[in-house]
């Protein structure tokens, strides 16, 4: 890429980041998905899957470091507080605030795909970032990145308890308030069979509590389930 194609990205890291890659090819690649370089085989050969391998490796590594020295809850809670913090929809929120998806090359098909697809390739191409800070700065400057952007939310991953099963947590919040097992049933299911999106209402009885979707039916439990405990929360 020549000085001017790669200024986007310089600007990023400079504005961004806090400062500017020596190699800004390391950056690039972090923000080229796959299917860029497959509709580009000429100009372009390496994708940010590499990136994504090492950074995801640092990311988990930075996170584990912090909670074991700065909690002394036993290894199941921090294991379910560092899946909170790198799930893809953490990741993916924060690659979102930062404002790098313009930069990110991937192919015509994957740009009008589904939110949830583009929602995966930003948390990706988040880790893949990771990596290349990694690569062009050094663990400190990997870490200081993800205290930022990922260990930030971490006080209020526990002030609101979204780092516990949503659904196990509101079996015990319906059951302790109104004495009954909460029951699932789809409302609506669209789409293609592919890429289809059901919406699940949760119920306490017959009373409808809280509702959501998701490309599945477990994922739109999940989502429902988060929904009615927001609601008991402001209930009570």
């Amino acid at each position: 890429m020549t000085g001017m194609q790669t200024a986007p990205y310089q600007d990023f890291a400079r504005t961004k980041l806090g400062f500017e890659f020596k190699d800004i090819q390391l950056l690039v690649t972090a923000l080229t998905h796959r299917s860029y370089v497959n509709e580009h085989k000429k100009s372009v050969n390496e994708h940010n899957e590499r990136c994504e391998f090492l950074g995801d490796a640092v990311l988990e590594l930075v996170v584990t470091d912090h909670l074991f020295r700065n909690y002394s809850e036993p290894e199941g809670i921090l294991t379910s507080w560092r899946a909170a913090l790198v799930r893809t929809e953490s990741i993916g929120a924060a690659g979102e605030k930062l404002g790098y998806e313009p930069l990110i090359r991937m192919s015509k098909g994957e740009k009008s795909g589904s939110a949830r697809a583009r929602a995966q390739i930003l948390a990706n191409a988040f880790e893949a970032v990771i990596g290349a800070i990694y690569l062009e700065r050094g663990y400190d400057d990997a870490a200081a990145f993800i205290h930022k952007h990922i260990i930030s939310k971490l006080e209020n991953i526990l002030a609101e308890g979204s780092w516990r099963d949503p659904k196990s947590h509101l079996q015990e919040v319906v059951q302790r308030h109104d004495n009954v097992t909460p029951q699932y049933r789809v409302l609506d299911e669209v789409g293609p069979d592919h890429d289809k999106i059901f919406t699940l209402g949760v119920y306490a009885g017959d009373k409808l509590i809280g509702q959501g979707a998701g490309p599945s039916k477990q994922a739109a439990q999940q989502v429902a389930a988060r929904d009615a405990l927001k609601k008991y929360s402001l209930d009570n």
